[in-house]
């Protein structure tokens, strides 16, 4: 661990709660807002905790983490739709508190919160199980295939876990709206799988023999 990463975690970090709940807060035009402070809650204490974990056990899982620069044109197309997917849901969900406008029943809110809970631990037991994790794509130095565990039943688990993660999070706010938006993950996410096969499966020995043995990419049975 190096003080320099230390702080580089940290900046992001308190950047990511500020400007989150800028763009749920500031729409809503008010703190009291029950499913906005839920979701700030499960989103980032345990972000917190897994930062401290890695910083701790794993540094350099955790710098490539914090690397979110693509140097894929794909893949930076992909990271630009998922960060105005964002902006536009939690916009809509703040919005939609300040107008009153339809919010879905507070046991719909905590049933998402639990998925969400079940989501981060599915993601924490990928960063467990594959070290060559990073925000980017690209084949690292020694990286090999990964087919034990999470990895056994579908190709993208971290992948799966987020798909989980994000379409809970409007939910979490209440917000139908927000979903609306949301729903557009799926898609952007299979796409940025396809690219990054084609990568793999061209430049790191024993991928393309993995996809036969393993025939999901992304949900079982379905894809």
């Amino acid at each position: 661990m190096t003080f320099k990463l230390f702080i580089q975690a940290i900046l992001k970090f308190i950047l990511g709660v500020l400007l989150v709940g800028a763009l749920i807060f500031l729409p809503a035009g008010t703190l009291d807002y029950v499913g906005g402070l839920l979701l700030m809650g499960i989103l980032f204490v345990p972000m917190f905790i897994a930062g401290i974990v890695m910083m701790i056990k794993s540094p350099m899982l955790l710098a490539k983490r914090l690397d979110v620069k693509e140097k894929r044109g794909a893949q930076s197309t992909v990271v630009k739709l998922s960060g105005l997917m964002f902006i536009l849901g939690f916009i809509l969900a703040g919005l939609g508190v300040r107008f009153g406008w339809f919010t879905l029943p507070f046991g719909v809110s905590i049933g998402a919160a639990v998925v969400f809970i079940i989501a981060y631990i599915l993601y924490a037991e990928v960063l467990r199980e594959n070290e060559y994790l990073s925000r980017t794509i690209e084949v690292q130095e020694n990286q090999r295939v990964i087919d034990t565990g999470l990895y056994g039943v579908v190709r993208h688990p971290m992948y799966f876990a987020t798909l989980l993660l994000f379409l809970s999070m409007p939910l979490v706010l209440g917000s139908v709206y927000s979903f609306i938006i949301f729903l557009a993950y799926p898609f952007i996410i299979a796409g940025r799988i396809l690219d990054e096969e084609k990568l793999l499966c061209k430049e790191l020995a024993g991928y393309e023999e993995y996809t036969k043995r393993v025939k999901y990419r992304l949900i079982p049975f379905i894809w």
